[in-house]
């Protein structure tokens, strides 16, 4: 069976789910712009619109059939424009800038490891197992660096006293995104499934929680979410030198027909 079904095989232009694919991809236009104007935080805020509006595009275009070749061809696109150069472009203005040749160095890892992810991604579509993400998502490392400038600046700091810190975390989320780890990717998710109403209870907790302080907490979660491949990782690779001895199980086959990213 073939992973892509001929739905998705046409060449056609949908409105719908390409409206906010274009909504995404102005989105990381327009903190480039601020980025430029030295409105830093409105760029920040920009880039997490952009990533919002990345969520909802392939989910609409699953919900209502609209899926296409070129949808999913403009989506890519859009991602390394709102999550690869607008994120890079906006940290290098903001901190990295008077740090010479280690600035821009640092700026072009985190864009390439974004350029990297999306065309690994795309040319491994066929055999990606949908529970997890190899490498972090471009969508979570601008969030990362995103994050880190918008709290930065609620709490009056300038960029360039956290310059360090702002290298190392672009250059980290630049490389997580082309590593190997593991990230969960919550596609497992039934949307459609009911739910208890304790999760209906986690939620309202969860909204209330991020809009006690947005940039705090948005950032904060990211850093976990972040971290949770290393440290799923680390648990894996101790559990299986745990056990030297245990044969080697053959990987199963996934199956041909699982649903791309």
């Amino acid at each position: 069976m073939p992973l892509i079904t001929p739905e998705k095989r046409r060449r056609g232009i949908y409105i719908l789910p390409n409206l906010f694919t274009t909504a995404a991809l102005f989105a990381g236009f327009f903190a480039i712009v601020q980025a430029m104007n030295q409105r830093f935080e409105v760029a920040a805020v920009a880039i997490f619109i952009a990533m919002v509006l990345d969520g909802l595009d392939g989910r609409i275009a699953r919900l209502t059939h609209t899926q296409s070749e070129f949808g999913a061809e403009y989506d890519s696109l859009s991602d390394m424009v709102s999550f690869g150069a607008a994120p890079a472009l906006v940290v290098y203005e903001w901190a990295l800038k008077d740090m010479g040749k280690l600035g821009w160095i640092a700026a072009f890892i985190y864009c390439a490891g974004a350029a990297l992810r999306l065309a690994r991604f795309n040319t491994n579509i066929e055999v990606v197992d949908k529970r997890y993400f190899q490498g972090l998502p471009s969508p979570a490392a601008a969030a990362l660096v995103a994050g880190l400038v918008w709290v930065v600046i609620d709490n009056g700091i300038a960029g360039s006293d956290v310059r360090w810190y702002a290298c190392i975390l672009t250059m980290f989320a630049g490389i997580s995104m082309v590593s190997n780890v593991l990230f969960w990717s919550g596609k497992s998710i039934n949307l459609r499934k009911s739910v208890p109403f304790i999760v209906l209870i986690a939620l309202v907790l969860a909204f209330a929680l991020v809009s006690s302080y947005p940039p705090g907490v948005l950032f904060g979660l990211f850093v976990i979410y972040a971290l949770s491949g290393y440290v799923m990782y680390v648990l894996r690779w101790r559990k299986r030198r745990q056990r030297p001895d245990a044969r080697p199980v053959a990987e199963e086959p996934r199956a041909a027909d699982t649903p791309p990213e």
